[in-house]
Order: structure tokens, then sequence, then C-alpha cells
């Protein structure tokens, strides 16, 4: 059985290429336009791994991961940050909510499938 990624980013161009990338890998892949939107998914289905913007409307992907890490199903899932921020505050602060891993765009999708393959869940 494939395992599951949920995408988080409001861009559907960027939501595109990383679906894309991830399912020619083998993935299966769902999709959040918002930390809103990604909490409504989280809804006890198994997810081996979030990849998930920071700038984002509603809910932004720093909130995101720290309502991820208060669900006991979700609390040791894994997050990739893939955004434009490459500030060493803003990385601390996704550190700090739970974050594994941090990806600047624009990015190469052999350093994402990278990531992926040693941060995703069994």
């Amino acid at each position: 059985m494939s395992k599951t990624i949920l995408i988080v980013d409001d861009s559907s161009s960027l939501r595109q290429v990383v679906n894309l990338t991830l399912t020619r890998a083998g993935y299966q892949v769902l999709e959040a336009v918002d930390g809103e939107d990604a909490l409504r998914q989280l809804d006890g289905r198994k997810i081996n791994l979030i990849v998930s913007d920071v700038n984002m409307p509603r809910m932004d992907g720093i909130t995101f991961v720290t309502r991820v890490k208060q669900l006991p199903r979700y609390k040791f899932t894994p997050v990739v940050m893939l955004t434009t921020e490459g500030q060493a505050e803003k990385k601390e602060q996704g550190r700090a909510a739970g974050a594994k891993a941090w990806i600047v765009k624009p990015f190469s999708p052999a350093v994402l499938l990278d990531a992926v393959s040693k941060l995703v869940l069994p």
C-alpha cells in the first residue's frame, strides 16, 4: 500500500508540481489550500507525511503545524515546510512548532523526494 502525503499550499500551481513529483514517486497525495482546510482533512485516516507552505491565508503554516502536533493521531506525523521563507528566525519558529525539515522555494524535485524518503512514516 502506498504512503499518503498531505500537501498544504495556497498556490494551486505549486500543489500541482508537488503532487506530480510525489505521485510519480509512488505516493498517494491529498491536497489542502490552507491550514484550516488541511485540519479538516486530518479526519483519522493515516497520513505518513505533511508538506506545508508557511505563508497562507486563514491559517499560516506555523500555526497549522502547532495545531497538528496537538492532535493525538497526528502528533508524530513528520512535517516538511516548503516555503519562500529562508530566514533563520522563521526556520526556528517552524522547528519549535514541530517541523522536521525546511525546503526553500524554488525547489528541486530531487531535494523534495530526498527529504520525503528520509522522513515519511512507515
